[in-house]
């Protein structure tokens, strides 16, 4: 059952797309530069390896075509603010999918360059409006691109803290999306408008319940910027742990978030 009812933000479409090949071409390419020592690596993923992480992040992106292949509902049924929810029910299968692809392709470079072909593909012979069935409900492509910029983005982190000195850069647009999307589902996991939460320069927010702010300087304010909130929001970092290390200013005694976070596991 869909958990969504407010109403969702609108993402441009053209630009949705550029922004998940964009990320997903520079993880292709850091890909590319990695040795077996590297791929060995341990990540902050649990049990995976570097080589199941780009797996892992192959599969979030053919993710688009499985939909494509099963048949197309009716119409849409779920919106993009149920997708954040819905994901740690497939959490088992992943794992095992993820391993599976890891062995299936023992060259993460010549992997992810057919991943990306085929995406190009498969985009170009649908268009936006096409139905896909998807963990969340069904979704119409367009929408299930913008979360693909949540895995591109979250990912993308995973591996350059796994592989110090990768430093494989953020698309700004598909930084933009995820922080968005990720933004939007605070607000209906607390919906309110006690405090506004600032993500500059891509996201505000009202939230959690209490007096609504009307005017001027609100008295309950978080702000920090993109990324922190992707690890905050996936469960990369914890709430104490970034606002001790000063990476999120909190004031007012309705800013502390650290009940609603993580978002996404």
């Amino acid at each position: 059952m869909p958990l969504a009812k407010k109403r969702t933000r609108t993402y441009d479409p053209a630009r949705t797309r550029a922004a998940v090949l964009a990320q997903l071409g520079h993880v292709r390419q850091a890909v590319a530069t990695l040795t077996p020592e590297q791929l060995a690596r341990p990540t902050r993923l649990g049990e995976w390896t570097v080589r199941e992480l780009v797996a892992h992040i192959g599969m979030a992106v053919t993710a688009v075509g499985r939909s494509l292949d099963l048949p197309e509902p009716a119409k849409p049924d779920a919106t993009l603010l149920d997708w954040p929810f819905a994901t740690s029910v497939s959490a088992p299968a992943i794992d095992a999918f993820t391993r599976r692809l890891s062995a299936d392709h023992p060259d993460p470079d010549a992997h992810l360059t057919a991943v990306e072909r085929e995406l190009v593909e498969r985009l170009d012979a649908h268009p936006g409006s096409r139905v896909l069935e998807t963990n969340a409900g069904a979704l119409r492509l367009a929408d299930y691109l913008v979360t693909r910029t949540v895995e591109l983005v979250v990912h993308t982190d995973d591996l350059n803290a796994a592989v110090p000195g990768l430093d494989v850069p953020y698309d700004r647009q598909a930084l933009a999306a995820a922080t968005r999307l990720l933004a939007d589902a605070l607000a209906v996991r607390a919906p309110g408008g006690a405090t506004e939460v600032r993500i500059p320069p891509y996201a505000v927010v009202q939230c959690v319940e209490g007096p609504r702010h009307t005017r001027g300087t609100p008295p309950n304010v978080v702000e920090t910027d993109p990324l922190t909130w992707v690890r905050l929001a996936c469960g990369r970092l914890s709430w104490k742990a970034a606002v001790e290390e000063a990476r999120v200013a909190a004031s007012g005694e309705r800013a502390d978030l650290a009940e609603l976070l993580p978002l996404m596991s």
